[in-house]
C-alpha cells in the first residue's frame, strides 16, 4: 500500500516559505499541445507530436538565438542525459542520470531544490543510467528510478509525497521512461527486456500511487485490477496462452515497455510500444511471440488491449517496437505514425490499428524486403535470420549474418516530431548494421538473457545519423540532414517553420522545416541525446535542451563507439531566447 512521507528524503531546497502551487489538472494535460505557456507532458502533448504552436522564433530570426543561462547537474555523475524538461508555474522540472530530479527557476536558472534517489548496489540498467523525464499532476512531479520505483514529489519543496515499488531490481527490472498521465492515473511501463523480465503497463492513482490495473504485454499472462482497498482482481489474460509462444518461454518473455506511451483524447486510447521477446535466440521460441515488438492500444479505464499491431513478428534481431506512436490527422482520419527500430515507418488507423501504409525510412534494410500492406506482415529474408547454434560445427555459435539496421535501430529512444503545418514527420534516423549470431542460453533470474552475440558496423564513410523529413502519405524522404556521428537526440518542430535537434558532437541545430536548410547552431559542450522543448514566458519564447553525451551508443556501439570515443560527457540544461539589442545597449552603461 501507499507509503507516505515517513521516507527519508534525499533532497536539498532553498529555505524559504514554499509558494502555493496551482494544481495541474486533467484538462490542462489534455490541452498541453495547445498551451504554449507551459510544457506539462513528455511530447509537448500526450499525443507526442512535439510541435510547439509558438512562432516568435522563426526562420527569419532564428540566427539571433542566444543562450540565456545554463544549469549544471554537477557531481561526478556525468553520464547520458536523455531527459525532456517540463515547464510549469515559472519552474523547470528536469531529470538527470542516476535517478535525480531538479527544480529550477525558469527565468534565472537558479536551483530551487534537488532530489537524489539513493540507488542500491546491483541495479541493472541495460543501456546507461539514463532517465527520460517526469510527469506533472496536481501539485506533484512524478518520475521513475533505476531501482524500479516510482516517486511523487511536492512541486514546491521536493519532498516525497508517495513512493511505490514497480518491481524487484534484483530480478532485472528498472525504469527509465517518462510516466504518462491519463484521467488522473499515472501510466508506466517497465524496463529490463535483456534480463528475462515480463513486460507490462501499469496504472496508478496519480495522487496516491495506489495500483488501479496491470496489463501484461506478453501473451498468456494474467492482467489484474485493484479495488479501493488494494484487493487484486483478475482482469483477463493477455491474448491466449501458447497461441504464439509454444512451451514456457512466455513466462520470461521480455516485451518490456521501457520508452513509455502516448494518449489521444479523441480516440480515448493509450498507446504503448513493446520491446523484444526474450531471449534474442529466436529458434527457441517458434511463432509470432505476441505481444512483443508491437504497438498496443489500451483502454486506460479498464486496462484491456483494444487492438495490437505487431511490427516484427518472431523477432530475431532485437528490434524493440517501443518507438512512440504519434497520432495525427490525414485524409480526414485519425492515424498514428511510428518509426520502428526495424527500419520501417508504419501508419496505422489510431482507432482500429488497421495498417494504412508502411515504408523504409532508412536506406539499408536486410532482414525484410518490405511490408505486405494487405496482411501487415514483413516479407522476411530467411537467410538473414541468425540460426540455431546447436546445428553449427561446435554447437556454441550459430551462423553469422550481417543485418541492417543494427539492433540499435533505424530509430531508437530519440523521439521524432510531427508538424501539422507541413504534414511531415521529422525522424532522427541512423544508418548502421551488425554482425549477429546466436549462442546457447538458459534463464537465470537477474542475469543477462540474450543468447546472441553482435558487433555494430558502420555502413557509410561520410555519415551515420540522418535527420529526415518524411511524408507519411507518399513514404518519400522530402529532405535530409546527414551527420557524422549517430543521431541520438529527439526533435522539436515549431509553428515558426523550424525543426530543432541536437548532435553527439554537442550542437543544438535549427533547420527550415520545409527545405532542411540549416539556419542556426550552438555548441553546448557535450553531446545532445535529449529532446528540445519550447515555451513562452512573459511574452518571450524560449528553447531549451539537456546536454550530456551517453546512452546505448558508447556502451554497445562496437565499431561505431570507437568512431565517436572522443566525445565529451557532461550534464547540463541550456536555455535560449532571441537576442535583444536594446538590452545589450542598456547593460553597457
Amino acid at each position: 500500500m501507499t507509503r507516505r512521507s515517513s521516507f527519508v528524503v534525499f533532497a536539498t531546497a532553498v529555505l524559504v516559505a514554499a509558494p502555493v502551487v496551482a494544481q495541474v489538472t486533467d484538462a490542462m494535460i489534455e490541452s498541453d499541445a495547445r498551451t504554449p505557456t507551459s510544457v506539462l507532458t513528455s511530447g509537448l502533448g500526450t499525443q507526442g507530436q512535439r510541435f510547439s504552436p509558438l512562432a516568435k522564433v522563426n526562420t527569419k530570426n532564428v540566427g539571433n538565438l542566444v543562450p540565456v543561462w545554463s544549469f549544471s547537474f554537477g557531481g561526478e555523475k556525468q553520464r547520458g542525459q536523455e531527459s525532456q524538461p517540463l515547464v510549469y508555474n515559472g519552474r523547470i522540472f528536469v531529470t538527470a542520470s542516476y535517478s535525480r530530479l531538479f527544480a529550477i527557476d525558469a527565468k534565472t536558472g537558479a536551483k530551487l531544490w534537488q532530489y537524489d534517489q539513493r540507488l542500491p548496489e546491483g541495479i541493472m540498467p541495460c543501456c546507461d543510467v539514463v532517465n527520460r523525464g517526469a510527469a506533472l499532476y496536481d501539485n506533484l512531479v512524478i518520475f521513475g528510478t533505476l531501482d524500479a520505483q516510482l516517486v511523487a514529489l511536492d512541486q514546491a519543496t521536493g519532498k516525497v509525497v508517495w513512493k511505490e515499488k514497480i518491481d524487484d531490481y534484483q530480478a532485472g527490472y528498472s525504469y527509465s521512461g517518462a510516466p504518462l498521465i491519463v484521467k488522473g492515473m499515472v501510466l508506466t511501463g517497465v524496463s529490463g527486456g535483456e534480463f528475462g523480465i515480463s513486460g507490462r503497463v501499469e496504472a496508478r492513482d496519480a495522487r496516491t500511487g495506489r495500483l488501479v490495473w496491470v496489463r501484461p504485454t506478453v501473451e498468456g499472462q494474467m492482467g489484474y485490477k485493484y479495488d479501493d482497498n488494494g484487493n487484486k482482481i483478475e482482469n483477463g489474460i493477455s491474448g491466449e496462452t501458447n497461441q504464439t509462444w509454444p512451451g514456457d518461454l512466455w513466462k520470461t518473455g521480455g516485451a518490456s515497455t521501457w520508452l513509455g506511451g502516448t494518449y489521444d483524447p479523441s480516440t480515448g486510447l493509450a498507446y504503448f510500444g513493446t520491446g523484444n521477446p526474450a531471449p534474442w535466440n529466436s529458434h527457441l521460441r517458434p511463432g509470432d511471440n505476441l505481444f512483443s515488438c508491437s504497438t498496443l492500444a489500451i483502454d486506460p479505464t479498464s486496462g484491456k488491449i483494444v487492438w495490437h499491431y505487431q511490427n516484427t513478428p518472431h523477432d530475431g534481431w532485437d528490434f524493440d517496437g517501443v518507438n512512440e506512436f504519434v497520432t495525427f490527422d490525414m485524409d480526414g482520419k485519425r492515424l498514428g505514425g511510428k518509426a520502428d527500430r526495424n527500419g520501417f515507418f508504419y501508419v496505422n488507423d489510431a482507432k482500429t490499428g488497421k495498417l494504412v501504409n508502411a515504408f523504409p525510412f532508412v536506406k539499408k534494410i536486410t532482414w525484410a524486403t518490405g511490408i505486405d500492406l494487405s496482411t501487415g506482415r514483413p516479407k522476411y529474408v530467411d537467410d538473414n535470420r541468425p540460426g540455431d547454434p546447436t546445428k553449427s560445427g561446435d554447437g556454441k555459435k550459430g551462423n553469422v549474418v550481417f543485418a541492417a539496421p543494427s539492433f540499435l535501430g533505424g530509430k531508437n529512444q530519440m523521439p521524432m516530431a510531427y508538424s501539422p503545418d507541413t504534414g511531415l514527420f521529422y525522424v532522427p534516423a541512423n544508418e548502421w548494421g551488425m554482425d549477429i549470431w546466436n549462442e546457447p542460453v538458459g534463464y537465470k533470474r537477474g542475469a543477462a538473457y540474450l543468447g546472441a552475440g553482435f558487433t555494430i558496423k558502420t555502413i557509410n564513410d561520410d555519415y551515420i545519423g540522418a535527420l529526415r523529413a518524411i511524408d507519411p502519405k507518399s513514404g518519400k524522404i522530402v529532405w535530409e540532414y546527414k551527420n557524422n556521428a549517430p543521431l541520438w537526440g529527439g526533435v522539436l518542430a515549431t509553428r515558426g517553420g523550424l525543426v530543432f535537434t541536437g548532435t553527439p558532437e554537442g550542437y543544438l541545430k535549427a533547420f527550415d522545416a520545409k527545405t532542411g536548410a540549416e539556419l542556426w547552431h550552438f555548441q553546448t559542450g557535450s553531446g545532445i541525446v535529449g529532446p528540445p522543448i519550447s515555451w513562452e514566458q512573459d511574452g518571450t519564447q524560449y528553447i531549451a535542451v539537456v546536454s550530456g553525451w551517453g546512452g546505448a551508443v558508447p556502451l554497445w556501439g562496437g565499431d561505431v563507439a570507437k568512431k565517436v570515443n572522443f566525445l565529451e560527457q557532461g550534464g547540463s540544461l541550456w536555455v535560449f531566447k532571441l537576442f535583444a539589442p536594446q538590452m545589450a545597449d542598456a547593460s553597457s552603461h
